[in-house]
């Protein structure tokens, strides 16, 4: 009877050597992907303000005013009832899915007219979700934003 050796199948030593790559590698890239998250957090509530603001120059242009601070961002939406009425606003709200976004962090943004730095203030308190902050706590704001 002959005796197969058999050659197929991985040394001890290779599946090692293997696994201590992939061990380097998670350590090498796993920071620098987990850190971008924030990045693109912050992107997207830069984003959402710029689409917010859009919707609100085109809702001025309608009716020659923003909403009001108690009309808030829900006048995209939905007529205003209270405050200064709008005489001509567009017929399905001026935001195409018909419902106001939570920041990324799932907080509401901050609408605030007349505004201190502008017609308006819009902005999200950030990752930390209060006033103030630095880095990827810091507030994304419309009148600040690089």
């Amino acid at each position: 009877m002959k005796h197969l050796k058999c050659t197929g199948g991985f040394t001890l030593i290779e599946i090692m050597v293997v696994i201590v790559i992939l061990s380097l590698l998670a350590v090498l890239v796993a920071p620098k992907i987990i850190g971008r998250s924030d990045d693109a957090k912050i992107a997207d509530a830069k984003i959402q303000i710029r689409n917010f603001e859009t919707a609100l120059k085109l809702y001025k242009l309608d009716n020659g005013v923003f909403p009001g601070t108690e009309q808030g961002l829900q006048a995209l939406v939905d007529k205003p009832a209270s405050g200064v009425i709008p005489k001509k606003y567009r017929e399905g709200g001026y935001l195409e899915n018909r419902e106001i976004p939570q920041d990324p962090w799932g907080n509401d943004f901050v609408y605030i007219s007349p505004g201190q730095h502008g017609d308006y203030d819009l902005y999200s308190f950030g990752a930390d979700g209060v006033k103030g902050g630095e880095g990827k706590d810091a507030d994304v704001e419309s009148w600040n934003m690089r």
